[in-house]
């Protein structure tokens, strides 16, 4: 009598992804509540934007634009997507198994904010939710990849206690607090795919081509809040306050191509970018005074003007990166084994100079960053774990895209590793890596109003199981 295999790994395995998935939307939802983060160049653009690689990339200063693997999502250039590994096809061209991957990352940040002229600075701390995506072969040189990423985070609160003057006559009148508050932040919702187009099996080369489509969404919250300070006049206080919410469709579109340099070091050059888009906006304008009650919190007295619903647009930039990845796998010949490396550039460019609020510029501009990193593999042995770590370390700089007085310059380090998790032997096809990356980084200098420095762990779970697979009879 013939009997199934027992499943019971693949389903542990599968039941394994819905726990660890659930865990992330519990954590993306609840982590916000601890957020302490309070930068004020949030206030402009879309915010601050948040690291927009994969962790394996960060390690290594963020390099992307030919980076590949099959045991990792590269969000950044879709062309990617066609190294998943697509297993054996069968004479009538159906899959036998394939290798599906599940990629999740979290944040950790630690930031100070310093005024030149001022010996204090402001300590915060912050955890995010960085990445959801999957991703799986369609065939062999062809795959889609599909999750959810943060885009940018607009999060500031300061207070400003002043002496405010006459417009006419320029001499003083009453003091005032004004307190500046702003929150929100942008998401991509996105399904991607990535194909060769050009596959030659005999010299190695390939051009692979890829495309992101999603749905860019988030929000805008802003506000001045002005009260006078008098113990003889009792002045209402008042509200500025613009909510803008937005939403759209949004593309973006890589290439990479592959080629071996010789018999161990191939060579992958890779270019991704997006061109500029209008997204759809709704804007709730509010001039208003009010008081403030212990109870309820800002109680509004009167509108001065209140318009709801005005609809707007917002122009994203273009942007475009092209970069380069030269890798030596772990080479092994008769008894002889050598270690494998990866090295590699990306230059970035963005068009922010055409970005528009509703028509209206911001202090924002043109920016470029340079990035270059690497990735150290030794030799794996048996018995010897730290031997199968892999190790990267990486620098960027660039100036920041906000423009407020000179520029901001920007640049950092990074380092990581990849911590590869035991095998189970019962589920010889299940791989998983955990993956980590120290980042720091400083913006602004002495010529700033205010120099920030950031410290940023992160923590990335990459899951890769074989999927699809035929089931076999003893």
């Amino acid at each position: 009598m013939r009997s199934a295999k027992s499943t019971t790994p693949k389903k542990t395995k599968t039941l394994h992804c819905i726990y660890l998935t659930i865990l992330v939307l519990l954590l993306t939802a609840f982590i916000p509540v601890f957020s302490q983060d309070n930068s004020p160049y949030s206030r402009y653009g879309i915010g601050d934007m948040i690291p927009h690689s994969h962790i394996i990339s960060r390690g290594m200063g963020s390099v992307s634009a030919g980076y590949s693997d099959i045991i990792s999502i590269n969000f950044n250039n879709p062309a990617s997507y066609s190294s998943f590994q697509a297993g054996v096809e069968t004479k009538s061209k159906k899959i036998i198994s394939g290798r599906a991957i599940l990629d999740v990352g979290l944040d950790f940040e630690s930031r100070s904010l310093k005024d030149p002229a001022n010996p204090k600075k402001f300590n915060a701390s912050n955890a995010l939710f960085s990445y959801l995506q999957v991703g799986m072969p369609i065939r062999k040189n062809w795959g889609i990849a599909f999750g959810l990423r943060p885009v940018s985070r607009i999060s500031y609160k300061m207070i400003n206690y002043a002496r405010l003057k006459d417009p006419i006559t320029g001499q003083p009148i009453d003091s005032a607090i004004t307190r500046y508050e702003g929150d929100g932040g942008a998401y991509l919702a996105s399904l991607g795919t990535g194909f060769s187009i050009f596959n030659n099996e005999k010299t190695g080369e390939k051009l692979s081509f890829g495309i992101n489509a999603g749905y860019f969404f988030g929000k805008k919250d802003y506000s001045s809040r002005r009260s006078f300070i008098n113990d003889t006049v009792n002045y209402f206080q008042a509200n500025y306050e613009t909510r803008t919410n937005f939403g759209d469709i949004y593309f973006n579109a890589g290439l990479q191509y592959k080629t071996p340099l010789n018999k161990k070091i191939n060579l992958a050059i890779g270019a991704y970018g997006n061109w500029g888009q209008k997204i759809n906006a709704r804007q709730d304008i509010l001039r208003e005074t009010f008081v403030y009650d212990d109870n309820l919190g800002d109680v509004r007295l009167d509108s001065v003007s209140d318009q709801r619903d005005v609809r707007g647009k917002i122009t994203m930039p273009s942007s475009f990166t092209v970069g380069f990845v030269a890798q030596k796998l772990i080479f092994q010949e008769k008894d002889r084994k050598e270690p494998g490396w990866i090295i590699g550039l990306d230059f970035s460019i963005h068009n922010w100079d055409s970005y528009r609020m509703y028509g209206q510029k911001d202090s924002v501009r043109n920016t470029w960053e340079v990035r270059i990193g690497g990735q150290f593999n030794p030799v794996p042995k048996i018995k010897g774990y730290f031997s199968n770590i892999t190790y990267r370390a990486g620098l960027f700089m660039g100036p920041d895209y906000i423009k407020v007085g000179k520029n901001l310059p920007r640049f950092g380090g990074s380092f990581g590793m990849g911590l590869p998790v035991a095998l189970n032997r019962q589920a010889p096809n299940q791989y998983s890596m955990i993956n980590v990356a120290f980042e720091y980084g400083k913006r602004g200098n002495s010529n700033n109003l205010l120099r920030e420095n950031l410290f940023r762990f992160s923590l990335g779970f990459s899951l890769s199981d074989l999927w699809f697979g035929k089931r076999k009879y003893d």
